[in-house]
């Protein structure tokens, strides 16, 4: 089998305030909470994931909520999650509500060749609302405070910052199977590289390279990202993933069962963490689709210890 990439399946960031991150997410933004859990490598933390109304890959953005200084900014990261919605009348409603809201979005303007407005959230999450081109519909969530033809389709395009570009190139052309569409720039003159998931996913499987020799590595730590992870089918492409990598010598975490997808982890030449996630089975695995989100979900090998970890957790 030849493994391939559909686009991108969710971005994990971190937060120092999940009851405030959830007013944002969910109050502000009109997301769905799609799953309440916990990092499973680290129980004392939530890991909240938010996505459109039917939980679908690619519309999650995921947090953990660990008691960190916030990020201190810089190259070698993740460093705009884009955010997708219908299209120009969508991001002037979207600039007034965040503007109502106390937060300070940016003009509407072209930025790597799309319409997009750039805000950032209470601890300096830097997102981009940018208009899709497909034509895609939101899988709308009834319970959002979003009307339902304003309301985010889902993720993407997502950019990072590196000091070169050709390593990295390197990685995600001949390893991961993405297209070098060349290089975009916004209307005051910054540039990105483009490199493209699927056959035509739009901005929902793009990567964004900036390139930026003269930053000092970033810091991580609240308000900044944690990874990005792009979608795959199922288990027996993940498997290829996994063969492939191993066989180019590019050093991974071997696959793991995350319960919602199994993934595979590596890091590109300057250091992002990447991942590869598979599409399902999906978060409605151990809840009713009607009700994701309302209670706290523990994978099977720790629901033994839910006592335990209930009783860390703050109130949410």
């Amino acid at each position: 089998m030849t493994p391939k990439l559909t686009g991108i399946h969710h971005l994990t960031a971190i937060t120092a305030d999940a009851p405030r991150n959830r007013r944002f997410y969910e109050g502000t933004l009109g997301l769905r909470l799609v799953k309440k859990t916990v990092n499973q490598d680290d129980v004392s933390a939530y890991h909240l994931f938010y996505a459109d109304g039917e939980a679908s890959p690619g519309t999650d953005i995921t947090f953990f909520d660990w008691p960190a200084p916030r990020e201190r900014r810089g190259s070698n990261s993740v460093v705009r999650t884009g955010l997708r919605v219908s299209g120009e009348d969508a991001l002037a409603w979207w600039r007034e509500r965040l503007s109502e809201e106390g937060y300070a979005p940016s003009a509407i303007a072209e930025r790597a060749g799309r319409l997009s407005v750039d805000v950032e959230d209470f601890e300096g999450q830097r997102l981009r609302l940018t208009a899709d081109e497909t034509g895609a519909a939101a899988r709308t969530w009834e319970r959002s405070p979003v009307p339902a033809d304003r309301q985010i389709i889902g993720l993407g395009p997502i950019t990072m910052s590196a000091p070169k570009l050709e390593r990295t190139a390197r990685l995600l052309t001949e390893a991961l199977g993405m297209r070098d569409l060349g290089e975009r720039r916004d209307a005051d003159g910054a540039a990105v590289h483009v490199f493209a998931m699927g056959d035509d996913g739009g901005a929902g499987a793009e990567l964004h390279v900036a390139v930026e020799p003269g930053l000092d590595f970033a810091q991580q730590g609240a308000g900044g990202v944690h990874h990005v992870a792009f979608r795959t089918p199922d288990a027996d492409h993940l498997r290829a993933w996994t063969e492939r990598l191993s066989g180019l010598g590019v050093r991974n975490s071997g696959e793991i069962d995350r319960h919602y997808f199994r993934s595979l982890y590596f890091r590109e030449p300057s250091g992002v963490l990447f991942e590869i996630a598979t599409d399902g089975p999906g978060f409605a695995v151990d809840e009713p689709a009607e009700s994701l989100g309302e209670r706290l979900a523990l994978p099977p090998f720790l629901e033994h210890r839910r006592a335990e970890i209930e009783a860390g957790l703050k109130p949410l």
